[in-house]
């Protein structure tokens, strides 16, 4: 059955089953990965009370695992490249489940970071493999839907967490729910490691064996880690000298690496990211609409959390609850995206983004306009089923739109460059967003009205980001083609 799913990108509009079979596997992977993004987020407040853990820390324990996660992602596509995406895809998903068991048994909120930060990075070993073995198994007809199934796991996946992770805390309280917030993973980790022995495809196409470039990796990991570190720590130490420093010190390390890369290129080595992906207008677009989108979208889930729990009151199960509109409106969306992509090409990308940007500002005025006693999760009901439903439109078309414009053995390393632009977008996007609620949060009383208030009042400056960031992707988009001619095999 394996074999069937090897040969790579076989002709005509049909596949074997094995390659189908393979995609399962893939997507339970991919779906674990980015369940982890937001299935934390309602556990925020009971890891805070059990760990004492401080702002900065939910922050870190967010951003952390989305930064290890794309530093990791751009290195483990080019080793898939070279040595083929099976094993890599089985090693990271291995040490993902790990990390997810000792996560739960931390004590400290330290260790727990550390923990996460694994996870994060074990994440990023394993998810180029999940868009490079799409490529490379499914011809040009049928990629298109295969890339759409995977919109939709992205989509339910990063909506369900919420909802996932308060029916676990409801079930078993705070100070075991959030723990078993991280072991959910073990049972489908598992599971996945066998299938993954099994399915997947073991031949793949080789690109050209180089070395690894770890000083382009020591470049841009330097640069990313000194950019977050302020943005984290900064509103908790009162922004002294140092975070500005620091920040300075991350742009010039992220000049260096361009800078770097290009020489390597041009000395005929193999630089970490091939200078030459981004002659393409679609990719090069692409990436920095890839890093403004994670930026608006996966930090609503981060403030609404903190919002119902810590600010109303409500239990972690009603706060997940609040995210059923736009899990609804991603599956949707994502279900129609490939017949729309094909029908309209880049004005799917178009309506997603819009529907996003509707959706964000309308969340953001009734957090603004509505009194904290009086908001509730109908309020949400319409903006966030819009919002999701843009989402759907969004995430699979714009991967295809991307990865097609590049050379097939090239696959690993392409959606290596997506992937980390939208996970660096997501911690970015926690990190300020992050730094704005709490930064905003100024409590005039020790009464539950007074916190809920002032929850309200932070939680709509930190939306107000959040929508700016859409509405800039929404711009940023038409910088891609109008349509990608989609190859035949």
């Amino acid at each position: 059955m394996a074999d069937s799913a090897a040969q790579p990108a076989p002709t005509g509009s049909t596949v074997p089953r094995g390659a189908w079979n393979a995609l399962v596997v893939l997507l339970i992977g991919m779906f674990m990965a980015l369940l982890d993004t937001t299935i934390v987020n309602v556990a925020l407040p009971s890891i805070r009370t059990t760990l004492n853990a401080s702002e900065a820390t939910l922050s870190w324990i967010i951003s952390g695992y989305a930064l290890a996660f794309g530093l990791a992602l751009i290195p483990a596509g080019r080793v898939g490249d070279r040595i083929g995406h099976k094993w890599v895809f089985f090693s990271g998903l291995a040490l993902f489940t790990v990390a997810s068991f000792f996560c739960g048994l931390a004590q400290t909120d330290l260790e727990l970071i550390i923990w996460r930060v694994i996870q994060g990075l074990a994440g990023g070993v394993f998810v180029p493999g999940v868009t490079a073995m799409i490529q490379l198994m499914f011809p040009g007809r049928v990629r298109g839907k295969a890339f759409a199934i995977m919109g939709a796991v992205i989509g339910v996946s990063t909506a369900i967490g919420p909802i996932l992770g308060g029916l676990i805390i409801e079930a078993f309280g705070d100070t075991e729910g959030w723990r078993l917030v991280f072991w959910v993973n073990l049972p489908i980790g598992v599971i996945a490691l066998v299938a993954a022995a099994l399915l997947l495809p073991g031949r793949h196409e080789k690109a050209a064996k180089s070395a690894t470039d770890l000083f382009g990796l020591a470049l841009l990991s330097g640069g990313l880690i000194a950019l977050l570190v302020p943005l984290i720590e900064g509103e908790n130490q009162g922004w002294p000298p140092w975070t500005y420093v620091t920040l300075a010190v991350g742009v010039l390390l992220l000049a260096a690496f361009a800078f770097w890369e290009v020489r390597v290129a041009k000395a005929g080595g193999s630089p970490l990211v091939p200078p030459h992906l981004f002659s393409h207008p679609a990719f090069s677009g692409g990436v920095i609409l890839a890093l403004v989108y994670f930026a608006a979208f996966t930090s609503i889930f981060f403030t609404i959390s903190l919002l119902w729990q810590a600010g109303l009151g409500h239990t972690a199960l009603e706060s997940g609850l609040v995210s059923v509109p736009f899990a609804i409106g991603s599956i949707i969306g994502a279900a129609l995206s490939d017949r729309l992509s094909r029908a309209l090409g880049r004005t799917v990308l178009v309506m997603g983004t819009a529907l996003v940007t509707i959706g964000l500002i309308w969340v953001w005025l009734v957090l603004l306009l509505t009194p904290a006693s009086d908001l509730n999760h109908w309020a949400l009901l319409i903006p966030l089923f819009l919002a999701g439903l843009g989402n759907g439109f969004f995430i699979a078309p714009n991967v295809q739109f991307i990865v097609a414009t590049v050379d097939r053995t090239e696959a690993g390393a392409a959606s290596g460059v997506i992937s980390v632009m939208q996970r660096i977008g997501s911690a970015i996007g926690i990190a300020i967003i992050g730094s704005v609620l709490f930064g905003s949060i100024h409590v005039t009383a020790n009464t539950q009205a007074a916190v809920a208030d002032a929850f309200a009042s932070a939680s709509a400056n930190a939306l107000a980001v959040s929508a700016a960031f859409s509405v800039v992707a929404f711009l940023l988009v038409f910088m891609l083609p109008k349509r990608v001619s989609t190859p035949t095999e």
